[in-house]
């Protein structure tokens, strides 16, 4: 009996989260401290400035914990003047398994979403493992029709 064809890969479209805060680079720590908790999100996308929506990094709840253990002063200390990880962008149309990988090469948790240059969304590794593990379902239940 021939093999069931494979159920078609989950792209990061279909595991972001389409609604990102964002924060521009200039803005005080402190203030990246209120946005997460105030959003209840680990995340912000850092923009180049207030009108694009062009990110430049993200800032994590890591980050702003490691300011805070520095002894900075968050209320003096702006998001440039943090050491943020390279971004690791990623494209809507990427598949789940590869956007894993590439965070995982890079060692980061969270890339933002860019189409054409603007901000679309936002994944993690949570949203990507989900991803792998609804993917790992359908193929399973393909596997298993006549």
């Amino acid at each position: 009996m021939p093999a069931s064809p494979a159920a078609p890969e989950l792209t990061v479209r279909e595991v972001m989260r389409p609604a990102v805060t964002t924060v521009e680079r200039t803005a005080h720590v402190a203030a990246a401290a209120y946005l997460l908790k105030r959003k209840r999100d680990t995340a912000l996308v850092v923009l180049a400035d207030g009108s694009s929506r062009v990110p430049v990094t993200l800032v994590c709840d890591f980050d702003v914990t490691r300011a805070v253990a520095d002894g900075r002063d968050l209320e003096g200390t702006r998001l440039v003047d943090l050491d943020l990880p390279v971004m690791v962008g990623l494209s809507p149309d990427t598949p789940v398994p590869e956007a894993a990988e590439r965070l995982l090469q890079a060692a980061v948790t969270h890339a933002p979403v860019v189409e054409d240059g603007v901000l679309v969304g936002l994944v993690d590794l949570a949203d990507l493992t989900r991803g792998l593990l609804i993917g790992r379902r359908q193929d399973r239940l393909s596997d298993a029709r006549p």
